[in-house]
């Protein structure tokens, strides 16, 4: 077996291709996280509601929402910001995450817990919404096609790509 760099028959079927436009990464996981934490909210909203009523589920899914804001502002930043200057958006993430902790922490801290607000359910709904969320991004980085290279092009002589 060779390969499409060996001067013999190429090994599959079809020559390597140009990859060209790819889909934006961070809006792809953004969608996929939040579907997965979607449904894990809703599993969990249905298990506290037949444990603990309305307040229960909406405690559960209070924490969960909380999380997936969280997290989702920074995929948003991923999107917006690295597509222009992808260097640059790793130090925006440090930023980004150091006034995302101050300000939930300040905004827990002045409105308090309310009143309505199971602790329990809302803790559930925050590690299930984190644990899916994260299982999500794994899977999603693990299938991301990144192009590390550049293309080959005929006016530098690569191959031809045409066939």
């Amino acid at each position: 077996m060779t390969s499409n760099a060996d001067s013999g028959r190429p090994s599959g079927k079809r020559a390597v291709g140009v990859s060209g436009e790819t889909s934006s990464l961070w809006l792809r996981l953004l969608f996929l996280s939040s579907a997965a934490a979607l449904a894990g909210l809703a599993i969990t909203g249905v298990v506290a509601a037949f444990m603990n009523g309305g307040l229960g589920a909406l405690s559960a899914v209070f924490g969960g929402a909380l999380v997936m804001l969280f997290f989702a502002i920074s995929l948003l930043i991923g999107h917006f910001v690295g597509r222009n200057n992808p260097s640059g958006a790793i130090g925006l993430f440090v930023a980004t995450y150091f006034v995302k902790v101050v300000g939930f922490a300040v905004i827990l801290f002045v409105i308090g817990t309310p009143e309505w607000l199971n602790g329990r359910w809302f803790l559930i709904g925050a590690v299930v919404a984190v644990v899916l969320w994260q299982a999500a991004e794994i899977y999603g980085f693990s299938k991301a096609r990144l192009q590390i290279y550049n293309d080959p092009s005929d006016e530098l002589g690569g191959p031809d790509v045409s066939a």
